[in-house]
């Protein structure tokens, strides 16, 4: 009889608690969704702040005592009233690396990239909405080992793309943007780079008869394109301190080569090791049929080439 009644009680035990948890699951969706829900403004970001060296002495293996310093900006700043949403991100990048056998520090990370996006509701998952995004770098880029050839700069190129279209946003994880109207537009703010046709707007035109090396047209600082837009973002806490981030971008130019489709591809893995300590890792691949680059081994030898960017990075970390 003893035993039976324990049975029993533990029975009756572990339903009350399932029942309990079944409820706090319930009323902890409940309570997210009202937050969700909320109008007013959302506003936050995290800073990240990593240095790491490298000192050898005597090391038979060889090597290079060598220096690097990474810092990555990201913040928000989303706005929602009845059914309107508006919503603005803001991601910076910048790193160094030096080497021993280098005079100065080397660039090795610069990225500057500004999206904002209105929308208005037009189904529980599907707004009208409209994109603006500006892309560029801050500070010189250099055609390493000779860092004294600029090939870069602030403001040239920089990438400003407006589209309107639909959001399909199933979850606050997920969101597709279409646009069937987008144009994109790339300037170059600085002749030299712009005759040199960097970021794929028209080279200058010479006239190299004879030996010669005259300028006959200036290049174009600006190119303008419009066409077909599709952006896909996901962003999710998928353990207790690892969240992923990846945005996809798109874009085929009605106007030339469509079958030609520009690809801009980001991924971002965050660790929280202890409150103020992150690893993260990033990866950027970028595809764009304008660009020329040169191989490694031949600097003549230019050609359409899929860029790829990772960068890992472990160090201070403060979320707002």
């Amino acid at each position: 009889m003893y035993m039976k009644k324990r049975i029993l009680f533990v029975i009756l035990m572990s339903g009350c608690l399932s029942s309990f948890s079944q409820n706090t699951e319930t009323e902890s969706k409940l309570k997210a969704k009202t937050l969700d829900t909320l109008d007013g403004w959302k506003k936050g970001g995290v800073i990240t702040i990593s240095y790491s060296q490298t000192s050898l002495t005597n090391w038979a293996a060889g090597g290079q005592n060598t220096q690097t310093a990474n810092g990555l900006l990201n913040v928000f700043a989303n706005y929602k009233k009845g059914k309107s949403l508006w919503e603005n991100t803001l991601d910076i990048a910048y790193g160094t690396i030096k080497q021993k056998s280098q005079r100065n520090w080397w660039k090795s990370d610069d990225k500057f990239d500004f999206y904002s996006k209105y929308g208005r509701m037009a189904t529980k998952t599907l707004y009208y909405a409209a994109v603006a995004n500006i892309k560029t770098q801050m500070t010189p880029g250099y055609n390493y080992p000779n860092d004294s050839v600029v090939i870069s700069n602030f403001l040239a190129p920089v990438y400003v793309l407006g589209a309107i279209g639909l959001d399909y946003k199933p979850n606050a994880a997920i969101s597709a943007f279409y646009a069937p109207a987008a144009s994109k537009t790339t300037i170059v703010n600085d002749q030299k780079l712009a005759n040199m046709g960097v970021g794929g707007v028209d080279a200058a035109v010479y006239d190299t008869t004879g030996g010669k090396n005259t300028l006959i047209k200036k290049g174009s600082k600006t190119r303008s394109e419009f066409g077909s837009y599709l952006r896909l973002s996901y962003k999710k806490n998928v353990f207790e301190n690892v969240t992923i981030q990846s945005k996809l971008d798109l874009f085929s130019n009605y106007l030339k080569h469509p079958e030609h489709i520009d690809v801009y591809w980001e991924n971002l893995i965050s660790m929280k090791i202890s409150k103020y300590i992150v690893a993260t890792i990033s990866t950027t691949m970028i595809y764009n049929h304008n660009i020329l680059i040169a191989s490694a081994s031949d600097k003549k030898d230019k050609k359409v080439r899929v860029q790829f960017k990772e960068v890992f990075a472990l160090g201070f970390s403060y979320k707002f």
